[in-house]
């Protein structure tokens, strides 16, 4: 079994192809979607939810079976067909022009895999089993929903601004450092769990700023 390096792939506005029309071919699409990919998908068929995709101008679809030189240009593709012939041609073309591939069937053939994913707005939280077991890294990322609630959207983008607020105005490492400590103690994740948080406004986040330099 490989060893696995976790990565976060940026894919925005590049080229990620889908062969296959399936329902695990529209699992990868809407990953893919929510990762602003340029998705195009290869298949003579497609589910309701990708047809719908289509019809919305969201993905690209070119209606045909997958065929040798569909894969130039690309960043990364899965071979989600239920033809294993099929699938190996994709991984074999996908290897030979350094392109990412994903079997979905066979995670010992491509060169990445796809771990269960929880997402709270910057947050994401990723479960594998290195292929061993996706069900259970399925369950896994399910226990974590309840542990990281919706709340955390809010939190982190409540940290990103504050974060951002500091980084632009404090210039000295010291004191930009003493203030990302101090931000990280406030009990804001507590307020937001309980109902009692309050937005700050750009005042009160400049004062916050001006109010905790000292040591």
């Amino acid at each position: 079994m490989a060893d696995y390096l976790p990565v976060m792939l940026n894919c925005e506005d590049r080229l990620c192809i889908v062969i296959g029309g399936g329902n695990v071919a529209e699992r990868k699409v809407h990953s893919l979607l929510k990762s602003s990919a340029c998705v195009r998908v290869i298949s003579p068929k497609l589910t309701e939810g990708l047809e719908e995709l289509h019809h919305e101008a969201q993905i690209e679809w070119i209606q045909r079976d997958y065929s040798h030189g569909d894969l130039y240009g690309g960043f990364l593709a899965y071979a989600a067909t239920d033809r294993q012939v099929v699938n190996e041609a994709i991984c074999h073309e996908a290897h030979s022009q350094g392109i990412l591939v994903n079997v979905v069937n066979d995670s010992d053939a491509g060169n990445f895999i796809s771990p269960s994913v929880l997402r709270r707005g910057r947050l994401t939280l990723t479960v594998s089993t290195s292929g061993a077991g996706p069900l259970v890294a399925a369950e896994i990322c399910s226990r974590l929903e309840d542990e990281f609630g919706e709340e955390y959207e809010l939190y982190l983008e409540f940290l990103w601004r504050i974060r951002k607020t500091i980084k632009e105005q404090v210039t000295q490492p010291d004191i930009r450092q003493r203030l990302l400590k101090r931000l990280q103690r406030l009990d804001v994740l507590d307020q937001l769990r309980n109902g009692t948080f309050q937005e700050w406004d750009t005042e009160r986040i400049h004062s916050w700023i001006a109010n905790n330099q000292e040591e």
